[in-house]
């Protein structure tokens, strides 16, 4: 499929720009239907909600609030009236509000407050939050405050008007592209390279949401799905695509042809990139076991955007690399690869430096490591799931003034009221337990409607405090049964609670699941129990880390002030969208470090080397790749709401721990702990594994099987006149660049590389200050004797090897 895709590559970007242009032309025909169907079964406030669906079938377009308080006098005096009853009548004119009910209306008095400064209308618009035309929603913004004066403050909440306070759609998304685009560039040098991962990811993305949008018309999708979709979508897009253009360019800068290095790469990182991606969407499905209608839109959003970078991964970008030829390297890097010859890449002299050290004090790195992850953690104590709300929104917006004067004015409960729903008429008895007990700031009963009657509570406290959820607990432990009533506690207040319980009694089984999963897959794969064992734990230790820092900025307020907004609990489904994508991705970088280390210890039966030169080789892209996924989501801090911040920030700092202490440090540390026994596996067990190859089997002649015999080559290393040359680095390749063994020349200039049996490889020689060699060698039955002359490199001249 890579060289159909490489050769008709005009027909497969014509494809993919039609099918972005045609969803998105049906998307913004169709417009979005997103649903937060917040469905618990057998919960207390799901059957409250029955009953109130009973009652009011007809449900009424979304319902916002305009606020206003007086710095002296009343808001009942005729200055206050004459300026705020005509902007009221104005908004109830306007086409696409439903109804407008003012204090000054008769029965109106409950909405000012007792002192009389603060007052609040109720807007109900004819449809629900998403689907109010902004240019209405900002009219009744202006208009409102419009009436405002000296003395005289208005501000209006609500989620319709929260909406249009939101940050231009795509900012967060365009951020974070362009933060990686710097990131790729560093990395490739060459503007064209840099756009190829940018481009496949936003086609992924584009297509994605597009699609997502269709689907908010036919299944309940919830308004978090596209943010979490476009936040794995860029993440996993940009570094799939990073992994394949690295390992084209790589094959090119050895002599490969352009078409035949795209196949290569296709055929080893592609495969990884499926693994990888395959594993993504395992751990997306694993937030089916929580049985929650909410997070099923979730699921589809991300899932679908993961499966299209896949696809786009596969396809367009070997289509793009066909039209790009040559241009994929940098003009420097053409320049030397016609001037120089070949030039096979070697891990970075940092990354071999690191992975060396590592090697020799395995014990401190691992202790080092672990204390730092677990200090990380320690906060996830004290994390407390509930829901966040416009108290928790920046001091600037409207939205969170407007909640701010009703907390003042009505109380903080008022923010959050309590909804008691009775099957029949009220006790009056219930009623006035109700009202005394402690908590409880208001009650009021409403007449029966078709045979449902509600009682409206207001605690004393704000809806994210644990002092509410205490009232909810008390009123249905306690108050309603001993009342002998038929009541359910219901509202937004009491389902969040609700949910974030649910969540809580759910999520060890979740956790279960995706573990259970992740380990048979890297069992599979990896043929080892310890492997996959060694990477659950590794990834709950990640969660754990990650958590803890959403509990101190988000919970403790740590930093919060940066950001503008209030500390709160931790909104309760995130801990269920966090951990599938961090188990997703941790998984992918656990697939490209290990997959490499298996391949050398399948070679070599060395755990040491194969744990030194699969860290070396591969820790430079997992943290070129962790960098990209960082700057994607700390961008979503951008994106106007508590929950994508929260979300972005969680999941930057999980790809951080993760890439740069556990994959870098603890992983290869407790490898060489651990020695053979990674790569234990029962007899009985591997006779009946199915066998599933991450990387293709390379050609006989390029990479010996072990069964050969084994063969060294051995030589001197001079200068032109004969000299010796010590310390210069001599390092044995595969002709795809994979590194076999590395050795230092002697005082003499005298070497010996271990091969592990007959084929071709690349041999470079690299010592300062002369210009590095490379060249093919062709090994049979016994040693090889090959000497290497180094020249001095003149100044302007690039080192090719390095």
């Amino acid at each position: 499929m890579a060289r159909w895709c490489y050769q008709h590559r005009l027909v497969v970007l014509l494809l993919w720009v039609g099918a972005l242009l045609g969803l998105g032309a049906a998307g913004a025909a169709a417009g979005t239907t997103y649903t937060n169907v917040f469905s618990l079964p057998n919960t207390d406030s799901q059957h409250a909600n029955d009953l109130m669906v009973k009652a009011f079938p007809q449900s009424s377009g979304d319902t916002d609030t305009v606020v206003w308080k007086v710095e002296a006098g009343s808001v009942r005096d005729e200055s206050v009236r004459s300026r705020i009853q005509p902007a009221l009548d104005e908004i109830g004119r306007m086409e696409g509000v439903g109804a407008v009910a003012s204090p000054y209306a008769k029965g109106g008095a409950p909405q000012i407050s007792r002192d009389g400064r603060t007052a609040y209308a109720q807007v109900t618009f004819a449809h629900q939050a998403d689907a109010v035309p902004k240019e209405l929603v900002e009219n009744v913004i202006d208009t409102a405050q419009n009436a405002e004066r000296a003395g005289l403050r208005v501000e209006l909440g609500g989620q319709a008007i929260a909406t249009v306070q939101r940050p231009p759609a795509g900012l967060s998304e365009l951020v974070g592209i362009v933060a990686a685009g710097v990131v790729l560039f560093l990395a490739f040098g060459s503007l064209f390279a840099m756009l190829l991962p940018i481009v496949v990811a936003v086609a992924a993305v584009g297509t994605a949401t597009m699609a997502t949008t269709l689907l908010s018309h036919v299944t309940n999708v919830p308004e978090i799905a596209p943010l979490v979709g476009s936040l794995i979508g860029l993440g996993v897009g940009i570094d799939y695509a990073l992994f394949i253009v690295t390992r084209h360019r790589r094959g090119i800068l050895r002599g490969v042809k352009p078409e035949d290095a795209a196949i290569t790469a296709l055929n080893t990182s592609g495969r990884a990139v499926l693994f990888a991606g395959a594993t993504v969407c395992i751990a997306l499905g694993g937030m089916l076991v929580m049985n929650m209608r909410f997070l099923d839109g979730v699921v589809i959003a991300a899932s679908l955007t993961v499966v299209l970078s896949i696809l786009a991964a596969v396809t367009l970008l070997p289509a793009l690399l066909g039209m790009l030829g040559m241009r994929v390297l940098s003009r420097r890097d053409r320049h030397r690869l016609a001037t120089s010859g070949l030039e096979p890449e070697e891990a970075s002299n940092l990354a071999a430096r690191w992975s060396s050290y590592v090697q020799r004090r395995p014990r401190a790195v691992a202790v080092i490591a672990f204390v730092v992850m677990a200090a990380v953690a320690v906060p996830v104590l004290s994390l407390r799931l509930g829901t966040s709300d416009q108290g928790n929104q920046a001091e600037s917006t409207t939205t969170r003034q407007a909640y701010d004067l009703l907390s003042e004015g009505f109380g903080p409960g008022f923010n959050g009221p309590l909804q008691v729903v009775v099957d029949g008429s009220a006790p009056a008895t219930l009623v006035s337990a109700i009202g005394k007990t402690e908590g409880v700031a208001q009650v009021a009963a409403l007449p029966p409607v078709n045979g449902v009657s509600v009682i409206r509570v207001v605690p004393t406290t704000s809806p994210q405090s644990e002092r509410t959820d205490q009232l909810i607990d008390r009123l249905r432990d306690e108050v309603i049964p001993q009342s002998g009533a038929t009541a359910h506690v219901g509202g937004v207040t009491a389902v969040y609670k609700d949910f974030a319980t649910v969540t809580g009694e759910r999520l060890p089984y979740f956790i279960a699941a995706i573990v259970a999963l992740g380990f048979l897959l890297l069992l599979v794969a990896f043929r080892s129990l310890v492997v996959p064992l060694t990477a659950a734990l590794m990834n709950l230790i990640a969660a754990a880390a990650s958590f803890g820092v959403l509990v101190a900025i988000f919970q403790w307020g740590w930093g919060l002030d940066l950001l503008g907004g209030k500390e709160g609990p931790i909104t309760s489904f995130l801990p269920v969208i966090m951990l599938s994508l961090l188990f997703g991705l941790s998984m992918d970088y656990q697939v490209f470090l290990v997959s490499r280390i298996h391949e050398e210890w399948v070679h070599t039966k060395d755990n040491a080397r194969s744990v030194r030169v699969g860290l070396a080789e591969t820790s430079r892209v997992i943290n070129s790749a962790a960098l990209i996924m960082i700057c994607v989501f700390s961008a979503f801090v951008l994106s106007g709401t508590l929950d994508g911040a929260m979300l972005g920030l969680g999941l930057a700092a999980a790809v951080a721990l993760d890439a740069f202490i556990l994959r870098t440090a603890l992983v290869p540390a407790a490898m060489h702990l651990l020695g053979k026994a990674n790569w234990w596996l029962p007899a009985g067990l591997e006779k009946r594994l199915p066998h599933l190859a991450v990387e293709p089997k390379e050609d006989e002649d390029e990479v010996p099987s072990p069964s050969e015999p084994a063969s060294v080559i051995r030589g001197f290393i001079r200068t032109q006149e004969g000299e010796p040359v010590e310390g210069a680095a001599v390092t044995l390749l595969t002709k795809e660049g994979r590194q076999l063994d590395r050795v230092t020349s002697l005082a003499d200039g005298s070497y010996s590389v271990a091969v592990p049996g007959a084929g071709k490889y690349l041999l470079a020689a690299t010592a300062t200050p002369y210009a590095s060699r490379a060249g093919q060698v062709v090994v049979g039955d016994g040693p090889l004797v090959h000497d290497v002359e180094l020249a001095e490199a003149p100044e302007s001249e690039v080192d090719t090897v390095n």
